[in-house]
């Protein structure tokens, strides 16, 4: 199993280079061409996402992107410190829900509406200490030289 890590300040231009870099690792783990641009418009949306919530809760630390490719599969997982709200808070009204906080996650909704779309194999956890979203490709094995 290989493994590429890259962390980044949370600022918008650094999500292209993100999307660069896991496109070629998708690619070298055998990762269809065809689902190419499907992995990069994946990745940039949940690096943005990422990034907002890290730009909006005042979290410093970078945002975490792990690139693992497996024997018969290629996943992502991007990763964020910022605190998240779990479903039981929502529905206790413990959350300060003013505007700002429902067009957030408004907008959060809708990134992992997209990121869902994008991709058949996703995971999103989410906690008071950040979240991870982690999504999985098929690959093709590797052909014989």
């Amino acid at each position: 199993m290989a493994t590429v890590e890259l962390r980044f300040s949370a600022l918008p231009e650094h999500v292209r280079t993100a999307r660069l870099v896991a496109a070629a690792v998708a690619r070298r783990a055998g990762v269809d061409e065809a689902v190419l641009d499907e992995v990069r418009l994946a990745v940039g949306e949940a690096c943005t996402r990422a990034v907002g919530l890290h730009q909006s809760n005042g979290v410093s630390a970078p945002v975490r992107v792990a690139l693992i490719e497996d024997e018969k599969q290629f996943s992502i997982e991007v990763g964020d410190e910022a605190p998240h709200a779990t479903p039981g808070d929502r529905a206790s009204g413990s959350g300060s829900g003013t505007a700002d906080d429902l067009e957030a996650e408004g907008e959060d909704e809708m990134g992992l509406a997209v990121i869902s779309g994008l991709v058949d194999d996703v995971e999103v956890t989410v906690g008071e200490g950040g979240g991870l979203i982690r999504m999985t490709w098929p690959t093709a094995p590797a052909p014989l030289v």
